[in-house]
């Protein structure tokens, strides 16, 4: 588990092909690996690897077909920049959100522009995200836990502070550029309870269900 709280920003080192997956090195920068060890988990830009090499200097880890293809690992090449936090420990400060390093779905920057001192990112989902994203909601954008600050339709709008900006890989983005998105675990969860006994039949949340189950009255 993290918390959306970028620990520092990274770079890709090295990426090598290896049976239709990859293997990919990350040099972590100022990032401490004193207390990491082989089998730990490391958010990459959002997506939770496992640390299978530690050459001193940052990371190797194995990256799967299907995460290559659910995510935005494959698009990126040596020299990008990731953002990085290590798992959470009984004594992490819990400074974000509940995040879990599985990528719901990869998003599209769609506007970028200046706002006073901070930067404003419009951001489209994929339909069948939109209905998990709400107006001061939580969502994680490459693994950074940020508040939603409008939503219209499948797009939503980011606030991004000069702190922010400066200590994560956004000032990297272009309209265009593809992200990992993680919804907030709790609207999932919340949906799945809705469902009810329905949950089991794969029938999924239908207005008619949320009316004969008392959630609706007209």
């Amino acid at each position: 588990m993290f918390t959306g709280i970028i620990q520092a920003v990274g770079e890709i080192a090295a990426m090598e092909p290896s049976g239709g997956d990859l293997r990919l090195r990350i040099k972590t920068g100022s990032l401490p690996l004193s207390d990491v060890q082989l089998g730990d988990s490391i958010a990459t830009s959002g997506v939770c690897l496992t640390v299978t090499e530690l050459p001193g200097d940052g990371y190797w880890a194995d990256v799967s077909m299907e995460s290559l293809k659910l995510t935005t690992l494959g698009d990126r090449a040596p020299g990008d920049r990731v953002n990085l936090e290590k798992s959470l420990t009984p004594s992490s400060s819990m400074g974000g959100h509940i995040v879990s390093g599985h990528v719901d779905g990869v998003g599209t920057i769609k506007e970028v522009g200046r706002e006073g001192r901070s930067w404003r990112y419009v951001v489209t989902v994929p339909p069948e995200l939109a209905k998990y994203i709400a107006h001061k909601g939580s969502i994680t954008v490459d693994g950074t836990s940020l508040t939603v600050n409008a939503v219209s339709g499948a797009d939503f709008d980011l606030n991004i502070i000069p702190q922010t900006y400066e200590e994560t890989t956004f000032s990297d983005y272009q309209v265009g550029r593809r992200v990992n998105l993680e919804v907030d675990v709790i609207a999932r969860y919340l949906e799945r309870l809705l469902q009810g006994d329905q949950a089991a039949t794969g029938a999924g949340l239908t207005l008619e269900h949320l009316r004969e189950s008392g959630y609706i009255d007209e």
